[in-house]
């Protein structure tokens, strides 16, 4: 297997290593935005918010450096001549908070992971450990699903994945449109699920 889950999953690319200097540059460049917008930095809440905004910012984004526990495997409980082709594990709901690519605001919501499995299976915390690796990086909605979807299936050699996610964005509520309340569904199939619409049916009734 690569090295998708021990490092960010783009070919060449290390996990993120700040020095003293460059720590000292973000903040300067975060003060610089925050006080063109309005903030008075001369305050004692206000003096070290560049600094805590962008540690904060870091840890939202830790997906970028992987998550080496999620490679955990172990063998199939399923009986030796049976083929278990409808035999799902779902998890679900899984909180996750992610940063929107767009405008760098947040967006969040609950996700259902389900696979059949194929020789091997998770641990049950690791799903949640695979949608939070993807939630903490910049990303859409649409692309967090399929690349939990297609983790999982490249760790654990999942015969099907269904990936249901429901959020709310914060782009749309505190900026254009104000929409307030409302939630954005996406689903992927991945195999046997994408084959086998009752399969497809089980999952959506054991997710709502």
């Amino acid at each position: 297997m690569s090295n998708v889950f021990e490092l960010p999953a783009h070919d060449g690319e290390r996990a993120r290593e700040l020095t003293a200097t460059d720590w000292a540059r973000l903040e300067r460049n975060a003060a610089e935005i925050f006080a063109a917008l309005g903030l008075d930095l001369d305050t004692p809440g206000t003096r070290d918010t560049p600094r805590r905004f962008v540690r904060a910012l870091f840890d939202a984004t830790a997906g970028y450096d992987g998550d080496p526990k999620l490679r955990t495997v172990f063998p199939t409980e399923r009986p030796k001549g049976v083929e278990g082709r409808h035999a799902q594990i779902v998890e679900g709901p899984v909180g996750f908070y992610a940063l929107c690519e767009h405008h760098a605001l947040p967006f969040h919501g609950r996700a259902y992971v389900g696979y059949v499995a194929g020789d091997e299976i998770l641990g049950i915390s690791k799903l949640t450990r695979l949608v939070r690796l993807y939630a903490r990086r910049f990303t859409v909605q649409e692309r967090l699903a399929e690349e939990i979807a297609d983790g999982l299936r490249e760790l654990a050699g999942a015969r099907g994945v269904a990936v249901r996610l429901e959020a709310a964005h914060m782009c749309t509520a505190m900026r254009g449109v104000e929409e307030d309340g409302s939630v954005t569904v996406t689903t992927v199939w991945r195999g046997s699920y994408d084959e086998d619409e009752s399969l497809r049916s089980e999952f959506l009734t054991l997710t709502r």
